[in-house]
């Protein structure tokens, strides 16, 4: 360490400037009087990184002694406060006045420590030779306790309770209410927190005089946490008229009659309060820390439902029960909605973890836009939405005091770190900067070892992806990387499984286009090589100029948009992939897209999709063994999961039903046993299967789907020795039959409108598109029914809210009523929406089966089955994972140059379908091939009543 001197004699110390994208990111990690401090009593050397967004600017750094410099080169010590962006990152070693080199050290916050995914390239950086700098982070400066001293967490604090106040009072003041919080400043307004303390101190005054809206009843405020956080929070608070009160209190305050509106209740809930073990013990912190998953909360019964306003300052880690799921925010605004009071309808999560200890946080929210409504997939459509205020830089809104407390608290470890490097004695620090240091040396410490696995893997993974491709060079992102790029257009139901399976790939780019935030924000939180981008699908213009810059698009846009994505695909000459049918427009660029060299791929979901898949897969295996194929039938369908309450159709929807009801007029035809038949829309339900016997665990009926002939090029087979080809859609027992009724009575009319007058009037309105003249309606109801369905009927239109109900049932809620004309089938998609939706813990399940016989000269015929039963799970539903991951799968293999087909396609070459069906395999929805003995489902379709 020789070469420590430098040519200026001093060490020099670099104020690194934060991302300049970060418009609101004005903290200092050293105010200019430590800079002073540093220049003038330690003899050191002082550099800011020109940026003139920091709260302090750069002429008060410059009267304090310090240099403003364009970059930190010279720099032995570097200080900022967020991790540093990659190519701002200094890694050479520092060269000293004789020729001696040694390491620099880096002081900030990394976001490493964790393993989290996104920063494992920025530690790899430091690690490799024994001049790879120090990262020290300062999460990990703790005292002998344990206990953090570096941090911003108090200001996040501060500045959390006065943002969620302002949330707050502009939800309640859409509800009609006006507060006195309508005047809470926000953290940024003022200069000062002594100014912010002194204007709650106002609104707390005058609430101790005039009291908070009667409409609020009791104003309760509920905090979680015991860290800087926390204590934050209770240190603004004191500025109102608190009155602490404890979880048993809370039942008793709401019930009062007259309850003292001039104070604010706070409830400060503790672990203890809110924590059950299962085995039925009192809760025990130590015991809670190793042994998390053998707790539960409550909190969602004891204390949420009572809260005005929820402040969430505790963190959360996987393997602990989580503060709240999704599934306890319907049982808490459930219960909020007997009390009153617009109670759990605004949170402030200065946690920020979203989908972490909330599991209903979506994502995190700016100091430009702080507040949004939010409600989970599953709450009821009566409940209210949530406001969530979750900002996650709540301390650079008070920049001023956050920095001077951060400045102080940091000096001490700075003063310690510049007398190392003084005395050259650098290998070795203080224990307090030895425990915070994350890798030195090129190496990770003992404590953080565990990370080399996941860094290796990142390394590998960039090496690998180095290659040349159409003339451009990919390299890792240790070089300069061109990584692949996929564009996925639309955020709805099945997207999850397909980001996740392509976030897979470090070596690809995934861009979410939605016009939804809120999904795609939700989508790529987790993953570092996922982004989105909030565009309008109506504005071609806003899609096009993404198309341009992806290699291959994803469209899970409704059908109908396809074509005019595909046309700026052929324009663009990059490949597309789709799981729908292709419409007659989008078989129409068949030739321009061969000419563009692009490949337009459809039918690639689940129905249509997967079961082309594995049909061909199979059929195509037979042949091979010199069989011929005398039958196919072919049935799928997406259910609730046997499990799941009985309701009219026996039928749930996790999307618009619109689709199921327009299917149920489509046109059929077939051949079974010899026979043809057509099916006219009109007569499609009366057309059924009563029994389709692909499983021995439920009963199931069939519909015949669409024209099942269409499929025999695409399966290779010939129509002239095949006795049977079906393609059908799987229902349980009594759903054609309701669906049936449901047609007569004109509810799934499509040409004609109707203003609806009330839910009670949509029979009578229904009916008279139909038969303008009937009379008495029950009447009409029962000539046009069968009479076995009527009474099928009428428990449905009860169940269903259409018809007075009768004695001793009660019925639900209704959804509101359709503004202007619009058709009958609309008007029962969005009520079957409201009372068919999948209520938390209901799962779906898909059902897919082939059978195939198979013929072999002087052999007896084969009855070959290849069947698929799967159910949803908690993090997706069959349906999205059937449909989504071939998606995936596809959209990677034609990715990576692996597809040669062109044009308007479906899944029939062997490379796409046998990639597909291996990835099912590994995803746990391989199908199940077997040679069946016994009736067949052909035989079984031949007793159709």
């Amino acid at each position: 360490m020789a070469g420590l001197a430098r040519r200026s004699s001093r060490i020099v110390v670099g104020l690194r400037r934060e991302d300049p994208a970060r418009i609101w990111e004005r903290r200092s990690p050293l105010t200019p009087e430590a800079v002073n401090q540093l220049v003038e009593a330690r003899n050191v050397s002082v550099q800011v990184q020109h940026c003139d967004r920091r709260v302090f600017p750069n002429h008060e750094y410059q009267s304090a002694g310090a240099h403003i410099v364009p970059d930190l080169q010279d720099a032995d010590i570097i200080v900022g406060i967020k991790e540093t962006p990659l190519p701002e990152l200094l890694t050479s070693p520092v060269t000293g006045t004789f020729g001696g080199q040694y390491a620099r050290t880096h002081l900030m916050f990394s976001h490493t420590a964790k393993g989290q995914t996104y920063n494992t390239g920025l530690l790899s950086k430091f690690l490799g030779n024994p001049l790879t700098p120090r990262l020290i982070d300062y999460e990990h400066l703790t005292d002998d306790t344990g206990k953090r001293t570096v941090g911003f967490g108090y200001f996040a604090g501060v500045a959390g309770v006065l943002e969620a106040l302002s949330s707050m009072a502009h939800s309640h003041l859409e509800a009609g209410v006006a507060s006195p919080f309508l005047y809470t400043p926000r953290p940024h307004t003022l200069p000062s927190l002594k100014g912010l303390r002194a204007a709650l101190r106002e609104i707390g005054g005058k609430i101790a005089v005039d009291g908070t809206p009667p409409k609020l009843g009791p104003f309760i405020i509920g905090l979680t946490g015991s860290g800087n956080v926390a204590n934050g929070c209770l240190s603004i608070l004191r500025e109102l008229p608190i009155s602490p009160i404890s979880v048993e209190d809370l039942g008793a305050l709401v019930r009062q009659e007259d309850p003292d509106l001039r104070k604010i209740y706070l409830i400060h809930a503790r672990p203890q309060d809110y924590l059950e073990r299962d085995d039925g013990l009192e809760f025990d912190r130590e015991h809670y820390y190793q042994n998390g998953h053998l707790y539960r909360s409550n909190f969602a019964r004891t204390v949420a439902p009572y809260l005005t306003l929820f402040l969430n300052g505790v963190g959360w880690a996987p393997g602990s029960p989580r503060l709240m799921n999704n599934a306890d925010l319907t049982e808490a605004l459930t219960r909020a909605e007997s009390i009153g009071g617009a109670r759990f309808t605004n949170i402030g999560d200065i946690s920020c973890d979203p989908g972490g200890g909330l599991e209903f946080l979506p994502q995190s929210s700016t100091l430009s836009a702080p507040f949004y409504k939010t409600r989970p997939s599953g709450l009821p459509s009566h409940l209210p939405s949530v406001q969530m205020m979750a900002v996650d830089i709540l301390p650079a809104s008070i920049p001023l005091d956050a920095s001077e407390h951060f400045s102080t608290a940091l000096m001490p470890y700075l003063e310690s770190l510049i007398e190392s490097y003084q005395k050259g004695q650098t290998r070795t620090l203080a224990p307090e900067l030895e425990r915070a240091t994350i890798a030195t040396g090129g190496k990770l410490t003992e404590k953080h070892e565990w990370l080399q696995n996941s860094v290796d893997k990142f390394r590998a993974s960039e090496s690998e992806s180095t290659q040349v491709e159409d003339g451009h060079v990919h390299i890792g992102s240790m070089g300069v990387l061109r990584k692949k790029k996929v564009l996925m257009l639309g955020s709805g139901m099945v997207a999850g499984p397909a980001v996740e399976h392509i976030a897979r790939r470090e070596d690809v780019d995934l861009l979410i286009a939605s016009n939804s935030s809120l999904e795609a924000s939700k989508l790529s939180r987790d993953y570092a090589n996922v982004k989105y981008q909030v565009i309008d699908m109506k504005e071609e213009e806003s899609f096009a100029r993404l198309i341009a810059d992806a290699d291959v698009v994803i469209s899970l846009l409704p059908a109908g948009l396809h074509p005019v994505v595909a046309e700026h695909c052929i324009k663009h000459r990059k490949h597309l992939i789709t799981a729908s049918y292709p419409s007659d427009d989008m078989k129409a660029l068949n030739e321009r897209a061969i000419k563009a060299d692009v490949l337009l791929l459809n039918e690639i979901g689940l129905d249509p999709g997967f079961d082309h898949c594995s049909a061909i897969s199979l059929i195509s295996n037979l042949k091979a063994e010199g069989k011929s194929i005398v039958a196919f039938t072919s049935f799928c369908g997406g259910l609730p999961a046997p499990d799941v309450p009985a309701v009219p159709l026996r039928y749930k929807f996790s999307w618009n039903p619109r689709g199921v009801l327009t299917a149920a007029l489509n046109s059929a035809r077939y051949k079974l046993v010899n026979e043809m038949h057509h099916v006219h829309g009109s007569d499609l339900l009366r057309s059924y299967f009563p029994s389709v016997p692909v499983t021995k665990d439920f009963a199931l009926e069939g519909l015949p789907n669409r024209d099942s002939f269409q499929y025999l090029d695409m399966y290779g087979l010939g129509s002239d020795n095949l006795r049977t080809v079906l393609r059908g859609t799987l229902r349980y027992p009594g759903f054609s039959a309701l669906m049936e009724s449901f047609r007569v009575l004109g509810f799934l009319e499509m040409q004609k409108t109707i203003r609806l007058e009330s839910w009670s009037s949509f029979i009578r309105q229904s009916v008279e598109l139909q038969a303008p003249s009937t009379g008495d309606l029950w009447s009409f109801i029962k000539q046009a029914v069968n009479s076995e369905d009527v009474q099928h009927l009428h428990d449905a239109l009860e169940w269903l809210s259409l018809v007075p109900a009768s004695s001793g049932v009660s019925q639900t809620p209704m959804p509101p009523l359709p503004s202007g004309s619009m058709s009958p089938l609309d008007i029962f998609a969005s009520l079957l929406s409201f009372k068919l939706r999948f209520l938390p813990h209901e799962r779906d399940m898909v059902v897919l089966s082939h059978e195939i016989i198979a013929h072999k000269p002087g052999m007896p015929d084969e009855v070959h089955s290849s069947s698929l039963v799967t159910f949803g799970t908690n993090k997706a539903t069959a349906m999205a994972r059937t449909v989504g991951i071939p998606v995936a799968i596809a959209a990677l293999d034609v990715l990576d140059g692996k597809v040669a087909v062109r044009g308007v396609a479906g899944p029939t070459d062997p490379s796409i379908y046998r990639p597909v069906l291996s990835g099912m395999e590994e995803a746990g929805l391989g199908m199940k091939e077997a040679v069946i003995t016994g009736r067949s489902i052909e035989q079984s379709l031949l007793l159709k009543v």
